[in-house]
């Protein structure tokens, strides 16, 4: 199916102009001036020996000191929130679930692809069938560990933020307890790949594009280094953290499933891109993250996204506005991890005008006026949401106005947004 897929992806691709020579041509992604993330090491050396790699210490420093202002104080609340409920919740493992995988091996991690159904017209419904952009609610039962995926990455991420606001011991700790469980301990940890996810029931038990579903875990590693003070984890314990992200990454980069969604011609080999930098960054694998960077220039911005900034290949998705920023969202945070390894992919452009820049003056037009958005798009009340800690980011990365003044406008529709507290203030 994927072979499919991409053939049609290339021929979408041609039909756009997307030369054969640009397909081939080194990269060249420019320098990127020196910053506070080196590399594994991350921002540790600049923030007190806290160790993250997007989320910038200034932002954080600035909502610490500011958190009861009025622009910040609605996103810090909802942090808050959120910890409180991960405090009184339970720890999450893979071994839990109701549905054992394909290996007999409960360690494995299994999910079905979100937007397949079962088939009306067959007794037992399979083989599924696929109604694209209406996600299937049997993927979130305890038959399969997404949700817990979700739950644990989103409670470990509001916990180590909770606990560098307030210094509070209880938050760290139990955000431990959750990357104890979830990584590390024999009895329920989770083996690092992802080889059954996203399985069609009837069709297979796993596909490539299950790969993505680990992107919540980008959370966690942005996560663990603000932990670092309270010793809730031990030296032993973030080394055991860093080894399960490096034999992830070493599934990622060798596995069929691996390989065939690096291969990916739409937002899958995007997002692909976006976790091997973050996930080898984390295991101290610098020269991983640096060469998916160094090449994501020619591998996806200049086959994705079109000379207009517009990303083809998301435009034929029921979802358009949505696919267009969630492809965008990992360009960006691809682009972010690149400034740790030197590298300024906010600043790549072909000769014909494809980049990150052009690809925001292709959707800013649609700030604010999502339902205008001359694409497909089922929900377009949703997408705005998406856009704003994107346009925060674009607008610290090119010091840009007009930028600013779209993640300003977003800002006050949505006043809670995590990027109040991560992304730092506009220049």
């Amino acid at each position: 199916m994927r072979a499919k897929t991409a053939v049609v992806g290339l021929a979408a691709l041609l039909s756009l102009g997307v030369a054969v020579q640009a397909l081939a041509a080194e990269p060249v992604v420019p320098a990127a001036p020196a910053g506070v993330c080196k590399g594994g090491d991350g921002t540790a050396a600049a923030f007190g020996g806290l160790r993250t790699f997007r989320w910038s210490p200034e932002a954080l420093r600035y909502a610490k000191a500011h958190r009861t202002d009025p622009a910040i104080a609605p996103a810090y609340a909802a942090v808050i929130k959120r910890a409180d409920a991960a405090l009184a919740g339970p720890t999450y493992t893979v071994v839990d679930k109701t549905r054992t995988p394909p290996s007999g091996d409960k360690h494995d991690y299994i999910s079905m692809g979100p937007y397949w159904w079962p088939d009306p017209a067959k007794p037992n419904g399979e083989p599924y069938i696929r109604r694209d952009g209406e996600f299937n609610p049997e993927r979130s039962t305890n038959a399969f560990d997404v949700t817990d995926l979700d739950a644990m990455s989103a409670s470990v991420e509001a916990l180590s933020l909770a606990y560098w606001f307030t210094d509070d011991a209880r938050y760290a700790t139990k955000a431990a307890q959750l990357l104890r469980v979830w990584f590390l301990d024999p009895a329920t940890r989770m083996n690092p790949n992802t080889k059954y996810a996203q399985g069609v029931p009837g069709r297979t038990t796993g596909r490539a594009e299950g790969v993505l579903d680990t992107y919540r875990l980008l959370r966690v590693i942005e996560g663990v280094g603000l932990l670092a003070p309270s010793k809730a984890l031990s030296d032993a314990g973030q080394k055991g953290l860093e080894r399960w992200f490096a034999d992830y990454t070493t599934w990622m980069r060798t596995d069929p499933n691996g390989r065939e969604e690096q291969a990916a011609a739409n937002n899958h080999g995007i997002w692909f891109d976006y976790q091997l930098a973050g996930f080898s960054l984390f295991a101290r694998q610098d020269d991983v993250a640096r060469r998916v960077v160094a090449e994501a220039g020619a591998r996806r911005i200049a086959t994705q996204v079109a000379p207009d900034g517009s990303l083809p290949l998301e435009l034929t998705r029921t979802r358009a506005l949505h696919y267009s920023y969630f492809a965008l969202e990992a360009l960006v945070g691809t682009a972010q991890f690149g400034r740790c390894v030197d590298l300024d992919l906010w600043r790549y452009r072909t000769a014909d005008g494809r980049g990150l820049r052009a690809a925001f003056d292709f959707l800013a037009p649609y700030v604010g006026r999502e339902a205008s958005f001359p694409y497909p798009e089922l929900k377009p009340e949703d997408a705005s949401s998406e856009a704003l800690p994107l346009f925060a980011a674009a607008a610290n990365a090119y010091g840009d106005k007009a930028l600013a003044e779209k993640a300003d406008a977003l800002a006050q529709r949505y006043p809670a947004n995590l990027s109040r507290l991560v992304v730092a203030p506009k220049p």
